[in-house]
């Protein structure tokens, strides 16, 4: 297993699917002069397939596990990682992000999340077979609850201004 990062400089963005962490992230990234990851973009560009394809071949919980590796051996450094969803499945991956850095859960109400999300069997959300949002969403909070440091309740703001809420609750100033 890689070493954790030696500095706590990473900026880890949690949530639900449609809750705005690629989007906030490039924000955030730009505000505070980091570097910036989407750990889906990653693994679709390092496996050669999107995250439908991969979860369709490989099933959920071989998913998981193949999530939870490209997320453990990230080496990343004065970065915004926007995770996928499901990152919160792994505790091992996540411990290491939480070594190198903040986690930030960016947390939206149900009804918000439905109306965002029209593509539940194409867009690559780790699920059973006929699961819900709202089960999804039920199962997946106690486990952002329990990783974040800062959570942010985005619920009828707008990207910038999550942005505002986030570097509010670092103390962080803006470049």
């Amino acid at each position: 297993m890689a070493a954790a990062p030696a500095r706590k400089d990473n900026l880890v963005l949690i949530g639900m699917p449609g809750a705005g962490k690629s989007t906030v992230g490039v924000l955030l990234a730009k505000a505070t002069g980091r570097d910036f990851l989407d750990t889906d973009v990653l693994i679709q560009a390092r496996e050669g397939r999107s995250l439908q394809q991969l979860l369709d071949t490989l099933g959920r919980d071989a998913f998981i596990r193949l999530e939870s590796r490209h997320l453990t051996a990230l080496d990343a450094r004065h970065t915004v990682i926007a995770t996928g969803g499901s990152a919160v499945y792994g505790a091992g991956a996540m411990q290491r992000l939480a070594a190198g850095g903040r986690v930030v859960y960016l947390r939206l109400a149900l009804e918000i999340l439905e109306r965002r999300i029209r593509n539940m069997g194409t867009r690559g959300i780790v699920k059973q077979p006929d699961q819900t949002l709202a089960e999804i969403f039920r199962q997946r909070s106690p486990l952002y609850q329990q990783w974040a440091e800062i959570t942010i309740d985005g619920d009828g703001m707008t990207a910038d201004q999550v942005v505002d809420a986030v570097l509010a609750a670092l103390d962080e100033p803006q470049n």
